[in-house]
């Protein structure tokens, strides 16, 4: 399996956690179905904030043939996700640039407008 993500570092062979990947898209879906519930425009959603912590460890005990004992373990996590909706980007207005006046020039700048006036 290929993937462009491979390309990217000229491997033959690479791999997405395919479990890990599907948490995170069921996660996605609810989240999206969430907002859809609460009214909003689930096409214009963003991702605002991800993120991922380490929660309590599981340890419990598989028993096995012949009397034998072999851990199994878990390690969960906590996955914050919040999803807005994007904003409408608004161009920024060209401002003029005018030339800093020292205060001299500013004085004199007033003196030559109130002798016009």
């Amino acid at each position: 399996m290929v993937s462009s993500t491979g390309k990217q570092w000229g491997v033959s062979k690479a791999r997405w956690p395919v479990k890990s990947a599907q948490f995170l898209i069921d996660l996605l879906k609810n989240a999206e179905a969430n907002a859809d519930t609460k009214g909003l425009d689930t096409g214009n959603l963003v991702v605002k904030h991800i993120q991922v912590n380490q929660a309590p460890k599981g340890r419990r005990r598989t028993y096995r043939a012949h009397g034998r004992i072999n851990p199994y373990m878990t390690n969960p996590c906590h996955i914050e996700l919040i999803l807005t909706e994007a904003e409408e980007v608004v161009q920024k207005a060209v401002a003029k640039q005018d030339a800093h006046l020292s205060s001299r020039q500013r004085g004199a700048q007033i003196r030559r407008a109130i002798t016009e006036a």
